[in-house]
């Protein structure tokens, strides 16, 4: 028996990291999944994006776990590649139980320096496209008076980030949503919270832009990134999180387990929001 036996899981940005994540603990437990990913660079990014194999594989990895996989090159700016993904969806599953909105990217730049275009792109994805998910969702579950969405915000959106203000913007922004849409579906029965993720091992993060924040200095490496996420958190022997650990605690808010958990946002950050913080480098 698992946790999800018998639902349906729609997954965005589900080619690869968190999103691949999400589909295999999803599967695992027993849920059919659908998959949304762009499957193409951003060109405000400066890591490569998922491809259209990645998101072939992560449907492969639910298939070895005997569950179906739908899998759909989108972009969750776009309302109409959501809606029509989400109709393709219930067309053939029957319906959906539960709506993981994790799409998303991640830059760096002073905030006084960044562009239109990376201030939109980085909103467009990460905060509207998560609005956009759960829009192209609501009714479908209004009208079952059940199901589950959960928000993938960060850290960042509950302290500042430095030099990814636009980032930051837009995981505070997920919070605010996920209340509201909480707050607006209660009464029809369907459910929506938040999983805050702190520093995880993806390719969002191992790549030059991180390794060069995180050691503070250009030519970083994927040592320094090790190093810097043992600084990030607290708990024993932690470095940078699995996104499997980010996933388990997802399939926890789409179960029955937590049939009575809205408006929540989670933490997985191993006790990095209990750090009181340290300047080490003080402007006088």
């Amino acid at each position: 028996m698992g946790l999800l036996d018998g639902k349906v899981v729609f997954i965005t940005g589900g080619a690869r990291g968190q999103g691949r994540a999400h589909a295999v603990a999803s599967a695992r437990e027993g849920a059919d999944v659908a998959l949304l990913d762009r499957a193409q660079d951003i060109d405000t990014v400066g890591y490569p994006l998922g491809t259209a194999d990645d998101l072939e594989q992560t449907a492969s990895l639910v298939e070895e776990f005997g569950r179906r996989a739908m899998r759909f090159a989108g972009d969750v700016r776009s309302q109409s590649d959501l809606d029509s993904a989400v109709a393709a969806t219930i067309a053939e599953f029957g319906k959906i139980d539960a709506l993981i909105a994790n799409a998303g990217i991640w830059a760096t730049g002073p905030f006084w320096e960044l562009s239109d275009e990376q201030w939109s792109d980085m909103i467009e994805v990460c905060l509207t496209g998560v609005w956009r998910s759960a829009k192209a969702v609501a009714p479908h579950m209004i009208e079952r008076q059940s199901g589950s969405i959960v928000m993938t915000s960060s850290v960042d959106g509950l302290e500042p980030g430095g030099i990814y203000a636009h980032y930051t913007a837009a995981k505070h922004g997920v919070i605010g949503l996920m209340k509201s849409v909480a707050l607006e579906l209660a009464p029809h029965g369907p459910r929506c919270n938040s999983v805050n993720p702190g520093a995880v091992d993806t390719p969002m993060l191992d790549n030059q832009p991180g390794y060069d924040l995180i050691s503070g200095h250009p030519g970083g490496t994927r040592d320094d990134l090790v190093e810097g996420g043992h600084r990030f958190n607290v708990l024993r022997g932690t470095a940078l999180l699995d996104p499997m650990e980010i996933a388990n605690t997802t399939v926890y808010l789409n179960s029955d387990l937590a049939a009575k958990v809205t408006g929540t946002t989670v933490l997985v950050d191993a006790g990095h929001m209990l750090l009181t913080g340290y300047n080490h480098s003080p402007v006088r």
